[in-house]
């Protein structure tokens, strides 16, 4: 971060219930922290898990993606993306699965290791802002060992830690 923000940053966990259809999307937590000064912090974010009535059932054995994203005044600046696979712990029930889910089979593993860090540009000043406009956001992807891929002329490294990912 790059200013000593005067408000709350606001940080949402998402579980993504389709790749085809965000209104299946659940949001699992959201919080407020701060305002905090420039630098690197730590928080522990906890959130119940998806509820598996509201992800269609065709989607509930797979990949799928968990989100974190944080916001300043409204506008998204990072979003840190981890991949999540759901199967049946028994091998017998991954080789032959029965035909209506079973829910209390299944077990969700984070590939929390290798989050997909995306940032944007946002005005941490809005009220020095003459225009009022807003940076146009770039794709800025940087992996967890700090190697970016971006669209745009240069990669702004992220430094906050990851979130600690816990077994289920």
């Amino acid at each position: 971060m790059f200013c000593n923000c005067v408000t709350d940053l606001e940080w949402k966990l998402i579980y993504v219930g389709s790749a085809e259809d965000e209104t299946y999307d659940q949001q699992l937590e959201s919080v407020l922290v701060g305002p905090v000064n420039v630098g690197n912090y730590r928080f522990v974010l906890q959130a119940d898990p998806p509820d598996p009535s509201k992800i269609r059932e065709e989607d509930i054995i797979g990949v799928t993606v968990l989100l974190l994203t944080g916001s300043y005044l409204g506008q998204e600046f990072v979003r840190v993306g981890y991949y999540v696979n759901n199967d049946y712990a028994d091998e017998q029930l991954r080789e032959e699965p029965p035909t209506k889910v079973l829910i209390d089979k299944i077990q969700r593993n984070i590939l929390c290791d290798k989050p997909r860090v995306t940032k944007f540009p946002i005005n941490f000043h809005p009220e020095n802002s003459e225009s009022g406009e807003q940076p146009l956001p770039t794709d800025n992807a940087v992996s967890a060992d700090g190697i970016g891929e971006t669209a745009s002329s240069h990669v702004h490294h992220f430094e906050e830690q990851a979130p600690r990912c816990l077994d289920d």
